[in-house]
């Protein structure tokens, strides 16, 4: 595989795992749990551009014009970096022939970023420590970006059915 397609590829399975992550944000949604708005992330990246990178509550700072654009691209453009961290983890091979171990680690891995950055950032303390169900908040991270790293690997497989099998 050259150097090309494996960006291509790369940037397919990032936004296949960002979108699978999606899916189960919205089922999660649909069953009474708070998911997070991606608006939000988007104000706070704007924020960061004047110099503010904390907040003691993220929905209560000066909206951004453009957040909720914003807030996806930057969603999704995280999940073109987890992947291209999952290939630097696994190797270039990984695309040719996915496996799920270390997709899933990796999504797993990735949870440290709204554990110890974003939410400390966005004023939920860090691991949702002052949010009024941490443990909770917690759990749910984790499975929502083990999800991120099986919708990774499902990409994954589908490219190399689709396309390199």
């Amino acid at each position: 595989m050259g150097i090309f397609d494996e960006c291509v590829n790369i940037i397919l399975v990032g936004i296949g795992g960002t979108l699978v992550m999606d899916i189960w944000s919205v089922i999660l949604k649909r069953l009474g749990n708070p998911t997070l708005d991606y608006a939000l992330v988007g104000r706070w990246v704007g924020h960061t551009w004047h110099g503010r990178f904390a907040h003691a509550a993220i929905g209560r700072a000066s909206p951004i014009a453009g957040e909720r654009w914003l807030g996806w691209a930057i969603h999704y453009a995280t999940g073109v970096l987890f992947a291209a961290l999952l290939v630097a983890f696994a190797g270039g091979g990984w695309l040719e022939n996915p496996t799920l171990l270390p997709a899933v680690s990796v999504g797993v891995a990735t949870v440290v970023f709204p554990l110890f950055i974003m939410q400390p950032a966005m004023g939920a303390g860090f691991a949702a420590s002052r949010t009024p169900t941490p443990v909770k908040n917690r759990l749910r991270s984790l499975a929502t970006h083990a999800v991120f790293g099986g919708g990774m690997y499902l990409a994954a497989v589908c490219l190399w059915v689709f396309w390199g099998g």
